[in-house]
């Protein structure tokens, strides 16, 4: 299956049923520096989302930023949010000193992903791939 290239200048795949994930991803001013940006719950049917697991994207590994050119995971993709959003709050001055400089993104990434777990665990949510099943696996 080929994905047509999107009109939109960014793709960002989260997981929609994590509070976490779903704030952040709300907060992320992009479009003044990027262009348009999508938003992509990965629990979804979307066929995308299958695109890219059939590739061996693991979607409880981390998000995926998909740009025209690059396809960033986990803590690249959070590095590289850093490097391109827009904005003077609290919010995005935090998040841009630590999640810009990579070695400190990726120190810290493994425990976004185990506060996404406890999170999801303690409501009573199953990981995307407990849920999410790729069409070409048996």
């Amino acid at each position: 299956m080929e994905i047509s290239q999107s009109s939109v200048a960014v793709l960002i795949i989260y997981d929609g049923d994590c509070t976490f994930c779903n704030a952040y991803t709300q907060r992320l001013q992009l479009q003044q520096s990027v262009g348009e940006v999508e938003l992509l719950s990965a629990r979804s049917d979307d066929v995308r989302v299958q695109h890219y697991v059939d590739r061996g994207y693991d979607l409880d590994e981390g998000m995926l930023v998909v740009t025209q050119n690059e396809i960033y995971a986990g803590a690249a993709a959070m590095h590289w949010l850093s490097l391109h959003t827009s904005g003077a709050g609290f919010f995005e001055a935090m998040q841009g000193f630590i999640f810009s400089r990579l070695w400190l993104a990726n120190l810290l990434y493994p425990l976004l992903k185990l506060g996404r777990c406890i999170w999801l665990a303690m409501r009573g949510r199953a990981l995307i791939g407990k849920t999410y099943k790729p069409k070409n696996s048996s």
